[in-house]
């Protein structure tokens, strides 16, 4: 796990860097404007989505390995991913951005909280005593928050041409994403599709789940078809760079990455689909 643990903190400093470039005040404002479609959102990603991982992982009597790895890929905020499958599917790519910033900043406090109490009911004993959600938290800060706060005043100074070259940014961190998790398939290819046997139907039915379950809480709470659009796919795209990166804080064994690496890849094909679904019903 050597070439993983250290390119993990890079991209995704990166890549919340590229996030902080494309987001702007108003990005934060619009929800005082709007609270209702947010809340709905941010209730389904931040305390659904782990309550829904949690119960899964007692009616499969998941393994511990796996178990804690599917909480962390819950406990991940929305990437930029899900800003782009949410532009593609004609989604509220504003309510989009909105829920991916203020979750992605919220990240270095909820993350720490929800893997570290998982692991605590889980029993896992494999975790450092040294490590405490606050030393996450700082981690995570450096890596996340700083760089989107970065990236932010540099679009404050730059708007005009940072909007300019936002889709090349937005492919760049697309390509760093690809990196990371391309180590981790190459580091243990000779392991991975064990791991993926495992972790994989795990991984996809929380995947399903959540996107279906989000999608009809939307379909009852927010104010039309494209949010619906928005929060389901939210709920289904996690930031999966960030979910490496506190897995290599947390752990050595490149098992608890597993269903992260299953997650990455499935939530590509589960979400293209969906994205199908709605506009054939549409």
């Amino acid at each position: 796990m050597e070439i993983v643990t250290k390119i993990a903190p890079i991209a995704l400093a990166l890549i919340m860097l590229g996030l902080g470039l494309g987001l702007s005040i108003k990005d934060f404002t619009r929800i005082l404007r709007n609270p209702n479609d947010f809340i709905v959102g941010f209730i389904c990603q931040l305390i659904l989505l782990p309550i829904v991982a949690y119960i899964l992982i007692l009616i499969l009597k998941l393994p511990i390995e796996t178990a804690l790895g599917l909480m962390i890929i819950a406990a991940a905020p929305g990437g930029v991913t899900s800003n782009v499958l949410t532009k593609f599917a004609n989604g509220d790519v504003a309510l989009s951005i909105s829920l991916t910033a203020v979750m992605s900043l919220l990240s270095i406090i909820s993350v720490p909280f929800v893997v570290l109490t998982s692991a605590n009911l889980l029993g896992v004993t494999g975790i450092s005593s040294d490590i405490s959600m606050t030393g996450i938290a700082v981690k995570m800060a450096l890596v996340v928050s700083v760089p989107v706060i970065i990236g932010m005043v540099i679009r404050g100074f730059s708007e005009n041409f940072i909007n300019s070259k936002i889709n090349f940014i937005n492919k760049i961190t697309g390509l760093l994403f690809i990196i990371v998790f391309a180590a981790i398939w190459i580091e243990e290819r000779n392991n991975i599709f064990n791991y993926l046997a495992q972790a994989g139907l795990a991984v996809l039915i929380l995947n399903v789940i959540m996107m279906t379950l989000a999608y009809i809480i939307a379909k009852k709470f927010v104010t039309g078809i494209a949010q619906r659009k928005c929060i389901s796919l939210e709920c289904g795209l996690q930031n999966g760079t960030l979910a490496v990166f506190v897995t290599t804080l947390l752990f050595n064994d490149i098992v608890y990455m597993v269903p992260t690496a299953a997650y990455a890849l499935i939530m590509y094909i589960t979400g293209f689909i969906f994205i199908y679904i709605l506009k054939k019903s549409s």
